[in-house]
């Protein structure tokens, strides 16, 4: 099931109580290595107590990790950037020249998951106690792409650091899976009729549902900018219904499809019809929109998302949707200058030669 990102402390609670029950499984079956995540602070004292040996595994990329500093400082809480303001410049410890940093409204998340928020245990001091009990970091990273991160977080953190690769799906079995096969009909069909390379692809990912002021620009942004869409639009469980500008749907019928329940993201990025990728920047769907060779059009919304749109940015992979840098409104003009730089100019073009490389 979804879960909203409001949610995730109940998540991280539930995990928790684990606790008992996982120690008896590990003092049964003393297995060689155990891989876990951040949320299982206390698991790399019971593993080694047991001989166990530890890994952590970032299921993300080496940056978002890198940017927090040592673990030790995650850990006391003795980071000396105090207010939203300084995790809009790189860390002081990035030596290499980049512009990775958050933007002001991104940054506010940072100070709710750190200390003195209403979690007892923070996710700073989660990341900390994990990465201190680890003996090795595995990341969803590759050596080729953006290798100073990774050398830079062992140098942080005293680890091997072992890049596992992207780690991609398997395109054929999604693409010859014939589960929900009449949803996937319908799709296609409509897909079969556009140009090729023409239609913007909109998926914003499922652990937050943008602000009605912001559904609202970026509908009549999509609108303007005169390409066809597919957007999937799912609501996030529990939270209110979602309300796009009247007669909307009437005006782009046939150019664009709202589609309002679980979509085949894979086939839809395989099918040839597609030239471009709006993306919340989610590491997976980066991926995902990447192995198929398309520019993204980037709206981050979520912890490490910022981060990663500015690598994409960076690297000339796409173009993040302008906002405001205080409250990160925008507009439904920079929505639509956004799409057609990215769908129709010659900066599009730009984008995917580098995409080639």
């Amino acid at each position: 099931m979804d879960i909203h990102g409001e949610q995730m402390d109940h998540l991280k609670i539930a995990f928790d109580g684990l606790e008992a029950g996982l120690t008896r499984f590990l003092e049964d079956s003393r297995p060689d290595w155990i891989i876990y995540d951040f949320a299982a602070h206390w698991l790399p004292p019971v593993a080694a107590g047991l001989g166990i040996s530890r890994a952590y595994f970032l299921n993300i990329n080496a940056w978002f990790l890198a940017f927090f500093g040592p673990a030790d400082a995650l850990v006391s809480a003795s980071d000396d950037r105090t207010k939203p303001e300084d995790f809009t410049v790189p860390p002081k410890w990035v030596k290499f020249e980049t512009k990775v940093a958050y933007r002001r409204y991104e940054a506010d998340w940072i100070f709710m998951s750190g200390p003195g928020n209403k979690m007892e245990i923070s996710d700073y001091y989660r990341m900390g106690k994990v990465i201190i009990g680890c003996e090795a970091i595995f990341t969803r990273h590759c050596s080729e792409f953006e290798p100073a991160w990774l050398t830079l977080l062992e140098e942080l953190h005293h680890r091997p650091v072992v890049p596992l690769g992207l780690m991609p799906p398997k395109v054929q079995d999604h693409i010859n899976n014939d589960g929900n096969h009449e949803t996937w009909t319908s799709i296609k069909n409509w897909l079969d009729h556009q140009n090729k390379g023409s239609v913007v692809y909109v998926a914003l990912g499922s652990e937050v549902t943008p602000s009605r002021d912001q559904l609202v620009e970026l509908a009549h942004g999509l609108e303007l900018s005169g390409v066809p869409f597919f957007w999937v639009l799912r609501k996030v469980s529990n939270s209110d219904p979602i309300e796009l500008p009247s007669g909307f749907e009437e005006r782009v019928s046939g150019r664009g499809i709202i589609w309002r329940s679980w979509a085949p993201q894979l086939k839809l990025l395989s099918h040839e019809s597609v030239g471009g990728f709006l993306t919340h920047c989610g590491w997976s769907s980066i991926v995902e929109g990447l192995m198929f060779g398309h520019p993204l059009i980037t709206l981050p919304f979520l912890v490490d998302q910022g981060l990663n749109s500015r690598v994409v940015v960076e690297n000339q992979l796409g173009r993040e949707i302008p906002r405001n840098e205080q409250d990160g409104s925008y507009t439904r003009n920079s929505v639509a200058e956004s799409v057609k730089l990215v769908m129709l100019d010659q900066e599009g073009r730009k984008f995917r030669r580098e995409l080639k490389k």
